[in-house]
């Protein structure tokens, strides 16, 4: 593409994007570079299921893997997928809030994987999380009353059943056991509620106040003598190494509340998700017309308010030589373009043309998509702009609220 045809693709984009496409025009006119995307551009993959959300980081922890086989630092707000590989440096700690209200606590020097989850209000909803060394602290969300059974933790030496509890689950690596003057294997504390500690067939009850320790199998046992030393056992006090992370005063207090604040958003799931309530077209009208309120209003912290913080936003664009101009932007940009446009718009004006809704399956109301046409003009920078647009949005029901976890507007 020669400088000629760049300056056509930006002008392109700043000029024809409808009420989603008004927000992506913003970004094109604070990023001018990013409008120069591949003209026959696919669409964005669907997104990996989302698990969690960060709620709190200190230093470095790092989420690799799962579907896009990335490598990423993670910050307040980002999503947690599953089968991404978290690990946590030594001076790394984080909380994540996961999707039935839980919290998930990440200690230094841990290295954990969540293999699972499902949390749909069903029999099947499930979590698992794989812990290969250092420690976590889990406090439960509603999935530990809709399925206690799903819920576990999976270490190399056992496997940690959740009764609706705060606990944290520990491997001792050969390392920091000789350092410490401990065994090397899995330990549980339990602060609230209680686990079960599984070893085979081997089963043993933890309750608040107490830990639970199974070894790890060592080199020159020998296997008669494996039933006796890896069953799981009760131990007399906490292990020095357990000691508070850098938000355990908050999570203190979150755990008080766990309970009752994972049922309370449950019942306002199901509310919004049962027979009554699980009208798409109906929740489509309303989340658009809360966007365009913002817009006309020049609110750029509203228009943000109803994306993700995951969001995946792309505007295509018409060239006046006929190919297409793709922008992906994040929310951050999105903000921060919305914000800087928003000077420069007089006399707007738009008109949804038509809206057409449709719940993503048959059996759950948590996920609608959308299309719609829009007819939007008026004036950008002081000059004038008319521009029909296809919008096509995911809406996900989070936390009670209808965000946009994927946005695209295409230029008809």
């Amino acid at each position: 593409m020669n400088v000629s045809s760049n300056r056509t693709s930006r002008n392109a984009v700043k000029a024809a994007l409808g009420a989603l496409g008004m927000v992506c025009l913003l970004a094109a006119t604070t990023w001018p570079g990013l409008a120069v995307a591949a003209e026959t551009a696919t669409s964005p993959a669907e997104p990996a299921r989302r698990y969690a959300n960060v709620l709190r980081v200190r230093g470095e922890v790092i989420a690799s893997g799962g579907s896009s086989g990335a490598e990423r630092h993670l910050r307040e707000g980002d999503a947690v997928y599953v089968g991404e590989r978290v690990r946590a440096a030594a001076q790394g700690e984080a909380v994540l809030k996961t999707e039935d209200a839980g919290f998930l606590a990440i200690r230094p020097n841990t290295d954990f994987v969540a293999e699972r989850y499902a949390a749909e209000d069903k029999p099947s909803d499930s979590f698992t999380v794989r812990l290969l060394t250092g420690s976590l602290r889990l406090v439960s969300g509603w999935i530990g009353r809709t399925n206690r059974a799903g819920s576990k933790v999976v270490t190399p030496t056992a496997t940690i059943g959740i009764r609706g509890t705060d606990h944290e689950p520990y491997v001792l690596s050969a390392e920091l056991a000789a350092a410490t003057s401990n065994r090397e294997g899995t330990y549980d504390k339990v602060n609230r509620g209680g686990t079960t500690m599984e070893v085979g067939e081997n089963k043993l009850d933890i309750d608040a106040g107490r830990v639970g320790f199974v070894r790890a199998a060592g080199k020159g046992f020998k296997e008669r003598a494996l039933i006796t030393i890896l069953m799981p056992v009760l131990l007399d006090k906490v292990p020095n190494f357990y000691v508070p992370g850098e938000f355990d005063g908050e999570l203190d207090r979150l755990s008080e509340s766990a309970d009752q604040d994972s049922l309370r958003q449950l019942e306002q799931r199901r509310k919004a998700t049962g027979p009554a309530a699980c009208v798409p077209g109906k929740v489509a009208r309303t989340w658009l017309a809360q966007l365009d309120a913002g817009i006309v209003r020049r609110d750029a912290k509203a228009i943000v308010a109803k994306f993700a913080p995951d969001a995946a936003v792309r505007a295509n664009v018409k060239e006046t030589g006929g190919g297409t101009t793709s922008l992906d932007i994040t929310r951050d940009e999105l903000a921060q373009s919305t914000v800087a446009a928003m000077k420069g718009l007089t006399h707007y004006k738009q008109r949804r043309v038509s809206t057409d809704a449709v719940a993503d399956r048959a059996d759950a109301c948590d996920r609608i998509r959308v299309k719609s046409v829009v007819i939007e003009q008026g004036r950008q920078s002081g000059k004038p702009y008319r521009v029909e647009s296809l919008e096509e949005y995911v809406l996900e029901l989070r936390d009670g609220k209808w965000l946009a976890v994927k946005a695209e507007t295409t230029q008809k």
